[in-house]
């Protein structure tokens, strides 16, 4: 039985969209079983349980075998930094003494230790948590998700501006919810040697200029890119309804990312959704859930 965290989000219902196709049995994690009626129809079990809850989580974890392991975003009117940071640490938690034989974690390509910087810190916490525990545990850097361009459409469709916090023609990996989602089923499948940091990319790399050239392609209409400046990405994460400390974290996170880039390795796990066919995909009101 393979226990999945974020049933609900992009991710995790692609694994469990892709275990499922596989025959695996599943059990979903949620803190609100109406919210997966859909998987339990398809012939996924459903287990209730609330990250804040350890005892209803590790509870969870019993069940199954193996665990996808994902840290709920938190709001971002809230101390993001220090909310998910709590998570990771009742996650760890919640798996001591579970039996889990092995472990798939979502973490993010440019995880390091640090103060403030978004997910980077946070998800380099659970991965050091994970190096401390004696379960095997296979760790997924996920490269820039194509979902984050997802808000944007209905302004990008009306305005022909695509507002945009990094250089228009910085060239960064990014990747599909989809792929990143059978990325995890696969490794959550396979043996107990494949354990450790992947790096899961898209078929290529992209920059802004390209999201805007594919958001043009699927509505049909020019499209601009607006760049923050550096120092106004504070103050735009704030308009946005970001608090003061979550528009810190992000705007760090967001510059260090410029200045350092996206750390890379020389052979990725790669995903077949390209940046066009995900935007069209977008455009159209669907969920694209394999190449095109």
């Amino acid at each position: 039985m393979h226990v999945i965290m974020g049933g609900t989000g992009h991710v995790g219902s692609a694994t469990v969209e892709a275990l499922l196709e596989q025959g695996e049995d599943v059990l979903v994690v949620t803190r609100d079983a109406g919210h997966v009626a859909r998987w339990h129809r398809k012939g996924a079990q459903i287990a209730e349980a609330d990250v804040n809850d350890v005892s209803s989580l590790h509870a969870a974890f019993r069940r199954g075998k193996r665990a996808l392991l994902l840290n709920p975003p938190a709001d971002v009117a809230a101390d993001t930094d220090a909310v998910e940071r709590r998570t990771v640490r009742r996650i760890l938690e919640a798996l001591d003494g579970t039996g889990l034989e092995k472990v798939v974690a979502v973490s993010t390509a440019g995880a390091q230790p640090g103060e403030r910087i978004g997910d980077l810190n946070v998800l380099w916490e659970l991965e050091e948590g994970l190096r401390r525990r004696s379960i095997p545990a296979a760790i997924n850097r996920g490269a820039y998700y194509m979902s984050n361009w997802d808000g944007q459409l209905d302004s990008v469709r009306e305005r022909g501006v695509l507002s945009v916090m990094l250089p228009a023609d910085l060239a960064i990996p990014m990747v599909a919810p989809a792929d990143l989602g059978r990325a995890a089923a696969a490794r959550l499948v396979s043996g107990l040697e494949d354990v450790g940091v992947r790096y899961v990319e898209g078929p290529a790399d992209y920059t802004c200029n390209d999201v805007a050239a594919a958001f043009a392609s699927a509505l049909n209409r020019p499209v601009t890119v607006e760049v923050t400046p550096r120092d106004r990405l504070e103050p735009a994460f704030r308009s946005l309804g970001f608090s003061d400390a979550a528009a810190n974290a992000y705007a760090r996170m967001t510059s260090l990312s410029i200045e350092r880039g996206f750390d890379r390795a020389e052979h990725p796990i790669r995903g077949d959704i390209s940046l066009d066919a995900y935007i069209q995909a977008l455009a159209g009101g669907e969920v694209l859930s394999r190449s095109m």
